[in-house]
């Protein structure tokens, strides 16, 4: 083993994690046809195997973490990217739909899990001033599946079958076992890791309201994705052809935002999220007005996706406020972008549902991200007070 691996490699290594994890969330949406056609299945029942996924995630994450707190990082992140080849390639094996939705639950499971103890090693091996951009570098490898790893997925599902979507990401998962293998550090357990102390996370006020603000805030960003597909054929009136087009763009401005914005938020942490969250406020905003126009909109898409580098500053936000609950603080963050990912297409599905059309995305994600900034300001003032109070004495 590699004793003084090069941070680069290290962050590569947990990077090639996030591809594959990215990949398989974002490339089910995509294969979904294929597989209800290949079942005989309709669109609704067919949307299970998401839910069932979303709902490994959110069990996963704190289940494991608490369970697994005397663990080293570097052999649970193998056990966890283990599993998630494993859950994978069950996937592929599915015999019927049934079989599918528990595979597709099992492969959630690590989810959460792992981009939390990636974040937390990532942010071990550089210096103190550039934790959010190792950080960021680890959440790149999500947001470029939905530039390449998806459009791969997809591509295949459609020449050779769904299955071979999922045949891609357990190959990516077993490479980053490989890769972890050689040059993921070995941390250590501290000595005051225990569930006990992990669990200590959701009774921290300042916790709670930063995963909060990704609950709800990001919550925004996804009242727009879900129906994106669908307002640019309603309202753009564009060409099939297209709309991959813009669906790539949605994924650079994701990647150009987790470069960029993290060499901000090491400066300065907490202006740079709540500045985020007045930036998607702004973007979602404008969406209604530009809907129509597929150069204008293109751009809006382009500008909301840059608002998904909120993730990765409210990952470092909650290593600095979790203390001892370190692990499980970082991945109840994931359980809380997939709240978002719930919350915000729901409310958008009732905004259409009472008649106001696909242009309501954007008011109910403006909405939505407007109230993250004032659970921002919340916690800002708590963190005020706090200082405050830790001056005085």
């Amino acid at each position: 083993m590699v004793r003084h691996t090069h941070p680069v490699l290290v962050l590569l290594a947990l990077a090639t994690g996030g591809f594959a994890i990215g990949t398989t969330e974002f490339a089910t949406m995509s294969l979904l046809p294929f597989i209800q056609h290949d079942m005989s299945i309709s669109p609704a029942t067919a949307s299970h195997i998401i839910s069932a996924y979303a709902l490994g995630v959110v069990i996963g994450a704190p289940v494991i973490t608490v369970l697994a707190a005397r663990i080293d990082r570097k052999w649970l992140l193998l056990a966890l990217m283990t599993l998630f080849a494993l859950g994978n390639g069950l996937s592929a094996l599915a015999p019927d739909y049934g079989w599918l939705v528990l595979f597709r639950f099992l492969s959630g499971l690590p989810h959460g899990a792992y981009f939390g103890l990636a974040a937390l090693m990532a942010a071990s091996v550089v210096a103190s001033g550039k934790r959010t951009r190792a950080v960021g570098m680890v959440m790149l490898g999500l947001t470029v599946a939905t530039i390449v790893g998806v459009p791969l997925a997809t591509w295949l599902g459609h020449v050779a079958g769904w299955r071979w979507g999922y045949w891609v990401v357990t190959t990516l998962a077993l490479l980053t076992v490989v890769l972890i293998a050689l040059f993921a550090p070995k941390t250590g357990v501290a000595s005051e890791s225990s569930a006990k102390g992990e669990l200590r996370a959701l009774g921290n006020s300042a916790v709670l309201l930063t995963l909060a603000i990704g609950a709800i805030g990001f919550g925004g960003m996804f009242a727009v994705y879900t129906y994106l597909t669908s307002t640019l054929d309603e309202v753009t009136h564009m060409s099939p052809e297209l709309m991959p087009l813009v669906l790539a763009v949605f994924g650079f401005g994701m990647t150009i935002g987790n470069v960029i914005l993290p060499r901000f938020a090491d400066r300065s942490l907490m202006p740079t999220a709540g500045a985020l969250l007045i930036w998607s406020a702004v973007v979602l905003g404008i969406f209604p007005l530009v809907a129509d126009n597929p150069w204008l909109v293109t751009i809006d898409v382009f500008c909301i996706g840059i608002c998904g580098a909120l993730g990765t500053i409210l990952q470092t936000r909650l290593m600095d406020v979790a203390g001892e609950a370190q692990n499980l603080a970082a991945a109840l963050n994931h359980v809380a972008f997939n709240m978002a990912n719930a919350l915000g297409p729901w409310l958008a599905g009732l905004s259409l549902a009472m008649g106001f059309g696909y242009r309501s995305t954007g008011v109910v994600g403006c909405l939505l991200a407007l109230a993250g900034f004032v659970i921002w300001i919340l916690a800002r003032r708590q963190e005020k007070r706090m200082r405050a109070a830790a001056q005085a004495s």
